[in-house]
């Protein structure tokens, strides 16, 4: 199975890109992908808010975003981590004629919240939105219990099957699938579990989900 999915890569986080985009509230005005990589959510993004920022604290992904999104004025990237932004001003810089709101509609992260500290990341995300705003969050997790590793036995199953469908050209050894050059890997600490135990904590009605293909979602709405 291992080399089947060596064979035929493809790319779970860009998987749940639709899910992050169709939650972003209609008539966003301006949105923050925390950790955005090489900018592909962004770019997503930008087809439902009117102003799209990327943050990410690696140089070369942040490279890799800025030449992407050249040629977008409403798409700004900055290095930059979460702790770092106070609102939308602060990474957009000021320009004269253009007032900044002061707080974003949507704050994303995929395959981020894993670098950070947890409750300090979720705390800091939820005070960055607006009332109404969203906080949607697509994360990887500690397999632990048995329900863990039931969802990922069933997802390590339809994985290769997902591959074939979506990169039916074998990839030669030694290939570097395009998505993944450079981009900082580390192991989850937490389990689902303890996510939605500090989740439930921080962000009161937050609604987390395990999914399949190794990832957890979840939503919260700001009051």
């Amino acid at each position: 199975m291992a080399a089947v999915n060596a064979r035929h890569p493809w790319d779970h986080n860009a998987h749940f890109h639709r899910w992050v985009v169709r939650r972003v509230p209609r008539g966003a005005r301006v949105v923050l992908d925390v950790g955005c990589g090489a900018g592909a959510l962004v770019g997503a993004l930008r087809g439902r808010a009117a102003e799209v920022h990327g943050v990410d604290a690696d140089p070369g992904m942040v490279a890799a975003a800025t030449a992407r999104h050249a040629g977008d004025p409403h798409v700004t990237v900055r290095l930059a981590r979460i702790g770092d932004v106070r609102g939308p001003g602060d990474v957009r810089g000021p320009e004269p004629g253009r007032a900044a709101p002061d707080a974003y509609d949507a704050v994303t992260m995929v395959a981020v919240l894993h670098h950070l500290e947890l409750e300090p990341a979720l705390r800091h995300a939820r005070d960055l939105l607006a009332p109404g705003g969203r906080l949607l969050v697509v994360g990887l997790a500690r397999v632990r219990t048995g329900r863990d590793l039931a969802v990922d036995l069933v997802s390590a199953v339809l994985n290769p099957l997902v591959g074939l469908v979506r990169h039916p050209r074998r990839a030669r050894p030694g290939e570097t699938v395009p998505w993944t050059r450079g981009m900082p890997v580390r192991d989850p600490e937490h389990t689902v579990d303890e996510i939605a135990r500090v989740a439930r904590a921080v962000l009161p009605g937050a609604r987390l989900r395990r999914r399949l293909f190794f990832r957890w979602t979840l939503a919260w709405t700001a009051r």
